[in-house]
């Protein structure tokens, strides 16, 4: 995206979230190409401790993800590193978790993707290189609160669906939605 279509558009903040293994820093990346800003996988900002709790099999309580959910609230409203916005791949398991960010930047866009237990652990075991195991998943899907229709600042996304429709679909929604917002912006 040009420099003169971003300082014409309000700037966007988008946190991609869902299980391990949906896809977040792929959607993530995709989206952040297609809106032409940085993306930050989330993953980066948890400290030492908590990757190696997570690369142990232990899951993160929310003592430990309170401050890890802060630094990427700070992330998402960096208007010097990301003047046009940013996405962030972030889990956001929790509806507390997400009003937590919401919190920090009240104008935060989300992008949930789901899809079938077995596809996400297929996923999973598949990929190499990583330090979350596949055995986190239904520690995972237990503490996970799917968003409902009272988040309407939530957009759903099949990860069943290729990921350049996902990316498409999604990108155009939150153009959409941003672009609305801005109109009803007072001058």
């Amino acid at each position: 995206m040009s420099d003169s279509a971003q300082q014409q558009r309000p700037r966007l903040a988008v946190v991609v979230m869902g299980v391990s293994g949906t896809g977040k820093s792929s959607v993530a990346s995709g989206l952040a190409g297609l809106l032409g800003v940085p993306w930050v996988d989330g993953d980066d900002l948890h400290v030492p401790e908590a990757v190696a709790r997570m690369r142990a099999g232990l899951p993160l309580a929310d003592d430990d993800r309170w401050p890890w959910l802060d630094r990427i609230g700070a992330c998402l409203t960096d208007r010097t590193a990301a003047p046009g916005g940013v996405v962030v791949a972030c889990s956001a398991l929790k509806r507390a978790y997400r009003d937590r960010l919401r919190g920090a930047v009240p104008d935060l866009g989300f992008v949930f993707l789901d899809g079938p237990p077995a596809l996400i652990r297929q996923r999973l075991e598949a990929r190499r290189n990583h330090y979350m195991p596949s055995t986190l998943l239904d520690s995972q899907l237990q503490t996970l609160e799917k968003p409902d229709a009272d988040e309407p600042d939530v957009l759903h996304a099949d990860i069943g669906a290729p990921l350049a429709l996902i990316v498409a679909s999604t990108g155009a929604q939150l153009l959409q939605r941003a672009n609305a917002a801005f109109m009803k912006a007072p001058a």
